[in-house]
């Protein structure tokens, strides 16, 4: 891939005044790719950030499929469930909490073994396993958020170092185009990339929490309802 600059000139003419007739506009097109501004931007900053995104991607990757799998709920799995209670078939329902994989059956599950104490009791196991495994899901997301605020911050650095060599080329050898444009270059570059990391990487980790989200909510459905089977008349 490659990207197209318009670069525009003055031929001059005449050694005296200079009409608007002696001024003759160039236009030429400038095409620089991508691995060029990689380049362009330093390893020692480019580096990083590509450490940064190669990390920011696999957590997404690896938090998503694991949150997917928390959201598949086997098909009237509650109903099941409340057949197998009302019915004191307590270890069919603990066999049908240990083949389906989802936080929601661990919690149910624990909730079973919990049967003949207090409702107090089994409600307070519930919402600790529940709490564990929210933290199972949430593993590794806070890095996801750390990238999102550090890419930025690592692009802006490339900008101020950039920055820096500019004016040092600026002492050492004067105002020339060909000796600030490398520094300049950098800058730009850094800004650019450390944003692009870092926006994915919030975007990613925004995405996620309202997943997670999403899970907490289908089991606190789940608790209640198996509370409400365990007070139903009869149990």
């Amino acid at each position: 891939m490659r990207i197209s600059f318009f670069a525009q000139g003055i031929n001059e003419t005449g050694s005296a005044g200079v009409s608007l007739s002696d001024t003759t506009m160039v236009g030429a097109t400038t095409d620089i790719s991508i691995w060029e501004l990689v380049v362009a931007g330093g390893w020692y900053i480019m580096g990083p950030l590509f450490i940064c995104s190669a990390i920011a991607i696999y957590i997404f990757v690896e938090r998503f499929m694991a949150i997917r799998r928390a959201l598949k709920e086997e098909r009237d799995f509650m109903n099941k469930i409340k057949d197998y209670v009302l019915d004191g078939k307590l270890d069919s329902a603990k066999t049908l909490c240990g083949s389906t994989d989802n936080p929601m059956a661990r919690m149910i599950e624990k909730g079973i073994a919990r049967i003949g104490k207090p409702i107090k009791d089994i409600a307070a196991t519930i919402e600790n396993v529940g709490k564990l495994e929210v933290y199972k899901l949430e593993a590794r997301m806070s890095i996801l958020a750390t990238i999102a605020g550090a890419a930025p911050m690592i692009g802006f650095l490339g900008t101020v170092l950039g920055m820096i060599q500019t004016f040092h080329n600026m002492a050492n050898e004067g105002v020339e185009i060909q000796s600030l444009s490398g520094g300049i270059m950098q800058a730009m570059v850094t800004t650019v990339a450390g944003l692009i990391v870092g926006i994915i990487a919030f975007v990613a980790y925004n995405y996620l929490v309202a997943k997670v989200e999403k899970v907490i909510q289908k089991m606190e459905g789940s608790s209640i309802a198996f509370l409400d089977i365990l007070e139903a008349p009869g149990n």
